[in-house]
């Protein structure tokens, strides 16, 4: 794949749920290091989307590849290992594990998760638990997390698990990752900080991301791209301005929002 090459396709995909119709051929491509955002009304498909891409549900018609690769059908943890990873709209935290501990588990190349290996290994267990723990510490520094490394994940306010979940998610040194409504829900301050560190690491490591949004603001301010579903199609994309205007756009979502910049809608 060359550095223009898409990072990831997604062509006519199709999901039906007992006759619902819920991605009716939604067609779209990211590019490389880029920020994309996916919007869209209540019921749009853009949350079924990211679980088809991420391997959550098997598609029934489509495919999709990343980087030149198909994985449409693949298991999650196949397409993690592959590069790519997404967050949850609501986080997912092991509140009665540590902070740290939750990162940990996301580490790849765990000898720990063998029990021959814990008795018959027992250095190269030790050796890849302290280099977890070192990447976990950096990551939690990163996100200014560090100082609630061994405080129970539920202890963390709602906006601080989106961070958790974040920087969980880097763990694997993905090339791309998918982040659902990574701002819902959080306060100003946390949600600008997450933001920040997104735009650092595309910046700094080319990292790709894909994100679900409602805060029309923060689409107009830090995406590259629009994809703009509604009824389980795509129906514009393109830089963030011309989405903006465009009629299609806001007769099926911006409507009186489309001049303000104020954000709306709900998950889909």
């Amino acid at each position: 794949m060359s550095e223009v090459d898409p990072i990831l396709v997604v062509e006519g995909l199709q999901k039906r749920f007992e006759g619902l119709v819920a991605l009716n051929g939604a067609t779209f491509s990211v590019a490389p290091r880029s920020i994309t955002a996916l919007i869209g009304p209540n019921g749009a498909g853009k949350t079924t989307l990211f679980n088809n891409v991420s391997g959550f549900y098997r598609p029934d018609g489509g495919r999709i590849v990343f980087r030149g690769h198909r994985i449409d059908g693949s298991k999650p943890h196949r397409i993690a290992q592959r590069g790519l990873v997404r967050t949850f709209q609501l986080t997912k935290a092991l509140t009665h594990m540590s902070v740290l501990d939750n990162v940990m588990l996301a580490g790849p190349g765990q000898p720990g998760e063998h029990l021959w290996r814990v008795f018959g290994q027992p250095r190269a267990v030790r050796r890849r638990e302290h280099e977890l723990r070192t990447i976990g510490m950096e990551l939690l520094r990163f996100v200014k997390l560090d100082g609630h490394a061994d405080a129970y994940a539920g202890s963390l306010s709602g906006g601080q698990r989106k961070l958790l979940e974040f920087a969980r998610a880097l763990m694997s040194s993905p090339e791309m990752v998918m982040l659902d409504e990574p701002t819902a829900g959080v306060n100003p301050t946390l949600a600008g900080q997450l933001l920040e560190y997104m735009l650092e690491l595309r910046r700094d490591t080319g990292m790709t991301f894909l994100l679900i949004e409602h805060d029309m603001e923060i689409v107009m301010n830090v995406s590259d791209r629009v994809i703009v579903m509604s009824e389980g199609r795509v129906i514009a994309e393109g830089p963030p301005e011309a989405v903006r205007h465009d009629q299609a756009v806001i007769d099926a979502y911006l409507g009186t929002h489309a001049g303000s910049g104020d954000g709306g809608g709900a998950s889909g």
